[in-house]
């Protein structure tokens, strides 16, 4: 079956649905919100209905279907269980030339309900002319991840501006350069950045001038995660099918960056402990280099830009040498490797705060105030530790923190070969060496860690639980 798409403007329009429940229910409510005069035929309604008739929001017409229920409206949709009343209204709308939708059954319907993503005043509707609506919804979900949410103010400022569009650029190929720019250039950023004043600046300059700007450059700054690609955010999807030139982290895998522009320039401006490594100011240079060639560039991190991640640095780089800069924040390792090894960062029996540190480099040892951190009702999450792993359990220890109290050191946290390694926090040396701990790991420190024992759900767990402080901790659950 082959159908033609309609957008139907039901604003103040008396419309039908017969039928009162939890399927009319989500039609009434879709018609309410296109601004339709919903009327509900049944006999009884449900609770959410009842309210709403209550309310004077829909009338009610109560009791068994009549035919006469149809004079007037401009479409009906017959949302019961009963096949023989469906096919009833189907005909006695047909007679009077109405187009009716009978819910879950195509080969009586004139009008098909789609899918929809909503991005106001944009609406894309999906249909597979009623023969697998499951799929539809499947798309719709692919769909709703690719679709910017500015998108919706995008075409409200330009249909706000539409007559002085078509008065600027009477030439069809003008105009449509144009809308290119829009979408391309900075107004749809300025949106999703919520600087709707900008945006429309940007737009009534671009009509003073005889062409459309060209579309500038611009870096936005990605977190790509702990490693699962299914923990990018929608943001970070839109922003890697958008860009042009990607410049990565060695620890964004292939698994992430499959998951980019397929055209998209990839570029490993990676940093590692041992090997290769491309310094600070090449990635700035570089950075810089493609925005001011007209390019989105997205500069794609482990983790979150702003957490042990440069993003600051770079962030500031940027806007002084005027580049426009955007920030997606990704999960950060501590939030997710903890979740991955069933720790929870914060208890209220155990840990009241949460501390992140990084023990790279070679004044760590000197900087952090070890103090305060061998403090106990604290979880520390401790980055790029691995490597002085001895002088960490050392400082903790000579300034107060337990020795019995619980680890998790977390290897590949995320990924299918992630470990977690769990014991007591002087055993914490002897146990990375006797595993070959690797990187990247982040070792987690508190009460909390012990939880790791029992409640580690994903990948290898290594458990080196002593007595004494499982009975501690047991101890210390709430009755």
């Amino acid at each position: 079956m082959k159908l033609y798409p309609l957008f139907a403007d039901l604003k103040g329009l008396p419309v039908l649905v017969i039928g009162g429940g939890t399927v009319a229910e989500r039609k009434v409510a879709a018609l309410l919100a296109a601004g339709a005069r919903v009327r509900v035929g049944a006999p009884q309604l449900n609770p959410a209905l009842a309210g709403l008739a209550d309310a004077g929001t829909v009338a009610w017409l109560d009791g068994g279907y009549r035919p006469a229920w149809l004079d007037g409206v401009w479409l009906a949709i017959a949302a019961t269980d009963d096949r023989a009343l469906n096919a009833r209204v189907a005909a006695d709308a047909a007679e009077r030339r109405l187009l009716v939708n009978v819910v879950d059954d195509a080969a009586l319907s004139r009008f098909h309900v789609p899918a929809v993503i909503d991005r106001s005043p944009l609406l894309v509707a999906i249909s597979t002319a009623g023969a697998a609506p499951a799929l539809a919804r499947r798309l719709r979900e692919t769909l709703e991840r690719l679709l910017d949410h500015a998108l919706g103010a995008l075409v409200t400022l330009a249909q706000r501006h539409r007559p002085r569009i078509v008065h600027r650029f009477p030439d069809l190929a003008e105009r449509r350069g144009f809308y290119d720019w829009l979408y391309d250039g900075p107004v749809l950023s300025l949106l999703r950045r919520a600087r709707p004043v900008e945006a429309e600046h940007a737009v009534l300059d671009a009509l003073r001038t005889r062409d459309a700007a060209p579309a500038k450059g611009s870096v936005t700054l990605v977190g790509a995660g702990p490693g699962d690609p299914g923990l990018l955010t929608l943001q970070a999807l839109r922003a890697l099918n958008q860009a042009d030139v990607i410049l990565h982290d060695q620890l964004v895998g292939a698994d992430v960056l499959a998951m980019a522009r397929r055209d998209a320039e990839c570029i490993d401006v990676g940093k590692r402990c041992a090997g290769r490594h491309v310094p600070q100011d090449h990635t700035h240079r570089l950075m810089l280099a493609h925005a001011q060639a007209g390019k989105r560039v997205v500069r794609l991190k482990g983790g979150d830009p702003f957490v042990f991640g440069r993003g600051g640095e770079e962030m500031a780089f940027l806007r002084r040498h005027g580049i426009d800069c955007e920030i997606v924040p990704g999960i950060t390792a501590a939030v997710a490797c903890a979740a991955y090894a069933g720790i929870p960062l914060t208890h209220r029996d155990h840990a009241q705060s949460v501390c992140l540190l990084t023990a790279h480099g070679k004044d760590a040892a000197d900087t952090l105030d070890w103090h305060a951190l061998a403090n106990p009702r604290q979880t520390l999450a401790v980055y790029m530790g691995v490597e002085r792993i001895d002088m960490l359990t050392a400082r903790l220890l000579e300034h107060g923190r337990r020795a019995d109290t619980p680890f998790a050191l977390i290897e590949n946290g995320t990924l299918p070969r992630q470990r977690v390694i769990a014991g007591p926090l002087h055993a914490l040396p002897a146990l990375a060496r006797r595993h070959k701990v690797g990187t990247p790991a982040l070792v987690i420190i508190g009460e909390v860690a012990a939880m790791a024992h029992d409640h580690a759900w994903f990948g290898e767990l290594l458990s080196h639980r002593p007595e004494a402080t499982a009975a501690r901790v047991a101890c210390a659950e709430p009755a």
